[in-house]
């Protein structure tokens, strides 16, 4: 009996040992940095506005255009609104395009991009990571195009006789260009399209990469197309598997460390955000 209670109050004392740890980090996650800690902090408290940029990419940030409510949604504004709140600011959206974005941040013209962006490692070199999801692209072209349809294999994709369109600037670019060098490639400005759609339905291009979770939505709304790969409708792709996150600039540790911890905590509500847009999406 003594060896029960023994026992039972054991798994009570971890128990409790699991719950005041969780509550600590989440107490340490909504704390910001003291005054004088973080100099980018510091700045934003002073000017009473987080400065974010953003650019339309689904499901994690989408630009409200109905006329009511917030300008964006989705994940990556749910959590930018957490850090402005805990922040006591308000948060002011800064629009950039895909080939503006990196740039802006470094030119100090945001506080972070929530963006997202896929982390790469000419990215890494100039810029850190508050990563908060993953992402892969599945590879779309003409049904009607023997060029694409008799891909069996990724690889197939890296020929001369193939032209593959990209959007310059966006993330998978670099990517496009190491794997497809024998490819003819064409890097188009993003008219706003969720990926280089006009390319390859005016046969200027054979096939273009897609985010994975914007091709069930593409497939309804654009006829005539195919995809690659074409198990459960291109959604276990692995082509381009990247993490994804926001970005803020180099020498920050304090801000960035802060930032992490908030993002963790938040984490499994912003996964729900992410599945319930990809399937929102239209």
């Amino acid at each position: 009996m003594q060896q029960r209670f023994s026992r039972r109050a054991a798994a009570r004392l971890a128990l409790s040992a699991i719950v005041l740890a969780g509550a600590s980090f989440s107490v340490q996650a909504q704390t910001p940095p003291e005054p004088g800690a973080s100099e980018r902090i510091d700045a934003i408290r002073k000017a009473g506005v987080l400065r974010v940029g953003v650019v339309n990419n689904p499901p994690w940030l989408v630009q409200n255009t109905s006329g009511s409510g917030e300008p964006w949604m989705g994940s990556s504004w749910t959590l930018g609104k957490e850090f402005a709140k805990l922040l006591g600011v308000k948060m002011v959206p800064v629009q950039v395009s895909h080939e503006t974005k990196v740039p802006a941040l470094i030119a100090n013209q945001m506080d972070i991009m929530i963006g997202p962006l896929n982390e790469n490692a000419e990215r890494a070199k100039i810029i850190d990571f508050v990563t908060f999801s993953s992402t892969s692209v599945c590879m779309f072209g003409l049904a009607s195009n023997p060029k694409f349809t008799g891909v069996t294999k990724v690889e197939d994709f890296n020929r001369p006789e193939i032209t593959m369109a990209y959007f310059s600037g966006a993330g998978e670019e670099p990517l496009v260009r190491e794997q497809f060098s024998k490819a003819k490639l064409r890097g188009v400005a993003n008219s706003g399209s969720v990926a280089p759609i006009e390319e390859v339905l005016a046969g200027r291009s054979d096939v273009a990469p897609l985010n994975r979770m914007l091709w069930p939505s593409i497939s309804k709304k654009v006829k005539g197309l195919a995809v690659f790969p074409k198990d459960n409708n291109c959604q276990d792709s692995k082509i381009f598997e990247i993490q994804a996150g926001m970005g803020v600039a180099k020498n920050q540790p304090v801000y960035l460390e802060w930032l992490r911890k908030v993002e963790a905590r938040m984490h499994p509500e912003l996964a729900a955000e992410e599945r319930r847009m990809t399937l929102d999406l239209k």
